[in-house]
């Protein structure tokens, strides 16, 4: 009896291993429907008017401190293969309109309202595309994983005062490489 299970357990064995491997990535080229190209840049409004919000808001910081790091420096969005790409951004900008949106509505002034209005345009495209994605493909893993994790878990546990001066300290990394390497895809190198 012992014989005759341990052949189902081989047979078992050799059948899922004659399956062929498990693909490790989601296809490249279900991204062309996505066209991030017109977030490259920003116009000089745009820039000029979340300049103005970041500088005065950064001088509105009160004393505050982190645990983590939000956004770590060596944290680039180049290391991640092209499809993970928009996720990590979708998650970032996420993080960046709730603490950002918290900060409008206490400061009560209009000086976040462009911004916001351009953040959340570029979070609806990209979550847009993003939930597009089939979902068949593996859960997110390694440096993804990583850096959703790490972006969830500062939502939880670091401060406002922290989540608002990570977040105005990665506004342009943001704008400008992270956004521009997921607009340029295959050619983000």
């Amino acid at each position: 009896m012992a014989a005759a299970w341990v052949l189902v357990l081989v047979a078992a064995g050799l059948s899922l291993a004659s399956a062929g491997p498990a693909p490790t990535s989601k296809p490249t080229t279900a991204w062309t429907d996505c066209d991030f190209g017109r977030f490259k840049s920003l116009s000089p409004r745009e820039l000029e008017a979340f300049k103005k919000a970041r500088d005065t808001l950064e001088n509105s910081l009160k004393s505050w401190s982190c645990t983590t790091r939000p956004f770590p420096r060596n944290r680039d969005l180049r290391q991640l293969q092209v499809w993970e790409r928009p996720v990590a951004l979708e998650a970032e900008l996420a993080l960046t309109l709730k603490v950002l949106g918290t900060m409008a509505d206490a400061s009560q002034g209009d000086i976040l309202d462009q911004p916001l209005h351009t953040l959340r345009h570029m979070h609806s495209e990209l979550q847009a595309c993003v939930l597009a994605q089939p979902t068949a493909g593996p859960q997110p893993q390694g440096r993804l994983h990583h850096w959703l994790h790490r972006l969830h878990e500062a939502s939880r546990k670091e401060s406002q005062g922290c989540l608002e001066a990570s977040v105005l300290f990665n506004l342009f990394r943001l704008l400008k490489k992270d956004l521009e390497c997921v607009a340029s895809g295959d050619l983000c190198v």
